[in-house]
């Protein structure tokens, strides 16, 4: 069944007119005639059944059928914060991070970053938003999670978060796991989490010093170095794990 996003607040029995973007997907990409079902997700996150109810052109009205009770949300709010990376990376990225549950993606230049986005960066966004969307239709997310660009790393030190991790490729190389699995272990459902990734060339000692002094804890993700675009996936399939399959 598909899955799109509303900006309006649903209720059960009100008939409302799709965004045009959505009507155009519907009607000329799937071909779909009145009657046909699709998940809609309202602006408080709330998922429903909805119903077509009429065609216009490309415009296509649905009615709000019930709700569906449906949370595929991680017990935790996640945010991936990457240092930039070259061609395509960026978009695997978020693609991936958003199925795996992040609600928040970061990228920064960070010392090794050869990528430089400077006046392209809200065109980047932009774009990158538009992935972050597609991919939540995609896997049933309850909320689109959100793009968006740091020009320095002090600016991403001023930001509070539960529990700062930095993803270390020294600590991976020490065989140092333990801080991960002990700071997975201790989240709650509703604390915030952010994790940190280098780019191609990772992170300086530098870099990582002054994170350590404002909280972060370099962990080590496995015995493996990992891509700089697989990294993320590694985390968030841990904190999967921790929080969905075995409990917070």
């Amino acid at each position: 069944m598909q899955h799109y996003f509303s900006d309006q607040r649903l209720t059960t029995g009100q008939t409302i007119w799709l965004d045009d973007q959505i009507g155009h997907h519907l009607t000329r990409v799937l071909r779909a005639t009145v009657g046909d079902q699709l998940q809609l997700v309202g602006n408080d996150q709330q998922v429903y059944l909805a119903e077509i109810h009429e065609i216009s052109g490309q415009r296509v009205a649905v009615a709000v059928k019930q709700p569906l009770h449906i949370d595929a949300e991680l017990p935790v709010d996640v945010t991936i914060v990457s240092g930039l990376s070259k061609k395509n990376k960026p978009e695997w990225i978020v693609q991936k991070a958003t199925e795996l549950g992040a609600v928040q993606v970061i990228f920064l230049p960070l010392s090794r970053s050869i990528a430089k986005w400077d006046q392209k960066s809200a065109k980047k966004v932009a774009r990158l938003q538009e992935v972050a969307q597609s991919a939540a239709e995609q896997s049933h997310r309850n909320r689109i999670p959100k793009v968006g660009y740091l020009p320095s790393l002090r600016m991403l030190e001023k930001q509070p978060y539960d529990v700062k991790l930095i993803a270390y490729e020294e600590a991976a190389k020490a065989g140092e796991e333990t801080r991960l699995v002990t700071a997975l272990r201790h989240l709650t459902p509703g604390q915030s989490l952010v994790g940190l990734f280098g780019p191609e060339g990772g992170i300086t000692e530098e870099e990582v010093a002054d994170l350590t002094t404002n909280g972060y804890l370099p962990v080590g993700l496995g015995p493996r170095i990992l891509r700089t675009e697989t990294a993320p996936m590694y985390l968030l399939t841990a904190i999967s794990v921790m929080t969905e399959m075995m409990g917070s």
